[in-house]
């Protein structure tokens, strides 16, 4: 185990990279801790949890919801959980996403870490402090920007994962080097999936990258007034179809890119539109999908990113060098 610390606005964050589950006892105790993760993370590792105030939410999505976190929180009210104590989210996004949330305002804020379980927790959706749930359709409506004190990084968690949740976290990596890693693109389109699932010290050198990698983007616009927003790359179409056709995140976000990529290609002459294509089919994840385009315009004017009649959109100039360019939603509907 090697630890990396970052220093964000208000609160430090250490990366324990190369760990096993069972160094979290030397993080956080085990008395005064609770562990938060979801019936299939819990069901697949049931072994680790033994020993742990632990709390089991229902898997997936829909359950990114208000009640939801009323249940957690009833039962962290029956545990006498105190503001001494410690949440740990252990799972994929959404464990993450409303462990940090309920963290962040259970007697008004408590400490909490994450023990990420997916390629997408690892590389994405629990590095950066945005904590929330949805609200309908809508994605992350409702939620708080406050860093984990740590995350613990076990690889070996990944291998009960199916093939589609691999495939699901690699649009995040595939995004991180369109955006800014060339290189780390170029090193992509000679693998695939199944090179990092049999190759143990790839897959441990990529994760690292990938976590620094947002790390050091969050840590220069913690609050995303600028630099930050290119992370959404691929997400504000990517999040409007997401929801409504029930597509997994990864997926979304590849069909997301593409989209942008043809945006990129048609404002800014963009010239590596084929090569993302290929690079997102490589990995075996969609690039287009049928969906109503007034129902998914509907969803992507209520984005957070709209301000008024203009929407900040990610584009790439080259392969590893994003801007942020506003474009009228009506040149968005007219694209769509």
């Amino acid at each position: 185990m090697h630890a990396k610390k970052i220093q964000f606005s208000r609160q430090a964050t250490t990366f324990y990279f190369d760990a096993a589950f069972s160094n979290l006892k030397k993080l956080v105790p085990q008395k005064t801790s609770v562990l938060v993760t979801d019936e299939h993370v819990f069901a697949a590792h049931q072994k680790h949890f033994k020993g742990w105030n632990t709390i089991v939410l229902k898997a997936g999505e829909e359950y990114k919801v208000q009640a939801t976190l009323d249940s957690l929180f009833e039962q962290l009210l029956a545990m006498k959980a105190d503001r001494t104590w410690t949440l740990v989210g252990v799972g994929g996004g959404v464990v993450t996403d409303m462990t940090g949330y309920a963290a962040s305002v259970y007697l008004r804020g408590v400490k909490f870490g994450f023990v990420p379980t997916t390629i997408l927790a690892m590389v994405d959706a629990a590095i950066g402090g945005k904590n929330g749930i949805d609200v309908g359709l809508y994605k992350n409506m409702i939620g708080t920007i406050n860093q984990p004190q740590f995350l613990l990084y076990d690889a070996s968690l990944l291998k009960t994962l199916p093939l589609s949740e691999w495939r699901n976290g690699f649009a995040e990596v595939i995004k991180h080097a369109a955006i800014m890693d060339a290189p780390m693109f170029k090193e992509l389109e000679s693998r695939n999936v199944l090179f990092y699932q049999k190759n143990k010290v790839a897959l441990q050198k990529l994760l690292q990258r990938n976590a620094m990698l947002k790390s050091k983007v969050v840590k220069e616009d913690e609050f995303e007034k600028d630099r930050r927003r290119l992370l959404n790359f691929g997400h504000t179409l990517g999040h409007a179809v997401e929801k409504q056709y029930e597509l997994m995140h990864g997926e979304s976000v590849a069909i997301g890119m593409a989209f942008a990529a043809k945006l990129s290609q048609e404002m800014l002459h963009f010239k590596g539109i084929d090569r993302l294509v290929k690079l997102i089919d490589q990995y075996g994840l969609p690039i287009t999908a049928g969906y109503d385009k007034q129902k998914v315009f509907d969803v992507l004017v209520s984005d957070k990113k709209r301000e008024g009649e203009q929407m900040n959109f990610i584009l790439l100039e080259k392969i590893g060098k994003a801007v942020i360019r506003k474009i009228p939603l009506q040149e968005i509907y007219k694209l769509i």
